[in-house]
């Protein structure tokens, strides 16, 4: 039980693993989508950050939506450098499961991004999505400039009273301008394309979620 408590509580700075210089190796190519993977992007192209439980089928919920480019799965907001997967999980590096979207504003929009994360997800259970627990399955919104945060804001505010008439308890998805987003290793990747009966972990509330899409 003491394991699992720390699990849920973020580490302060000083006590994170110190992580390292050397990126994740990735592979160049989406194995959906054919585009690159860590870029460069056509020009025009839009990044948007979501942390919304398991990666895995958080990463395949974006990359099956019109307008996406291209999609990988990282770490983020937390505190150690490069980061591996072992060291997210053991909670010491306070760092959120997330996916980079990658997006053609002419063909989708952000509201629509905001929309499939909303309803992919409950973000009503703090560090935890279902059986998977700990500070790396939080529900998190990370930013890219002023009109992104007024968007990501307005619709969490909006869910939040759609929840809670629907009996749901208090929404805890953190909105934070986006910090530095670590690859993780190359096998998570575009995992289910990988592994298609692989595990998913993510469940919505059944509620839909009250902003514009195209």
């Amino acid at each position: 039980m003491f394991f699992l408590k720390k699990k849920v509580e973020m580490p302060q700075p000083e006590d994170a693993l110190p992580g390292r210089d050397a990126e994740m190796p990735v592979a160049d190519r989406h194995t959906v989508l054919g585009t690159s993977l860590k870029g460069p992007f056509p020009e025009g192209m839009r990044e948007a950050m979501f942390g919304l439980g398991c990666f895995w089928g958080a990463e395949r919920k974006f990359w099956q939506a019109e307008g996406v480019h291209s999609t990988a799965v990282g770490y983020a907001a937390g505190f150690t450098k490069n980061p591996t997967y072992e060291e997210v999980c053991s909670g010491r590096t306070g760092h959120n499961e997330v996916v980079r979207v990658i997006y053609d504003p002419e063909k989708t929009s952000y509201a629509a991004l905001l929309k499939i994360f909303f309803e992919s997800h409950d973000p009503t259970q703090g560090m935890r999505q279902g059986n998977d627990v700990g500070t790396q399955y939080r529900s998190g919104i990370y930013v890219y400039g002023d009109a992104q945060r007024a968007e990501a804001e307005a619709a969490r505010t909006a869910f939040a009273a759609k929840l809670r008439d629907a009996g749901f308890g208090s929404i805890t998805t953190e909105v934070l301008d986006a910090p530095p987003f670590y690859f993780a290793e190359d096998y998570h990747q575009q995992y289910l394309d990988k592994n298609p009966n692989g595990y998913c972990g993510l469940g919505g509330t059944g509620v839909t979620c009250p902003v514009g899409v195209i």
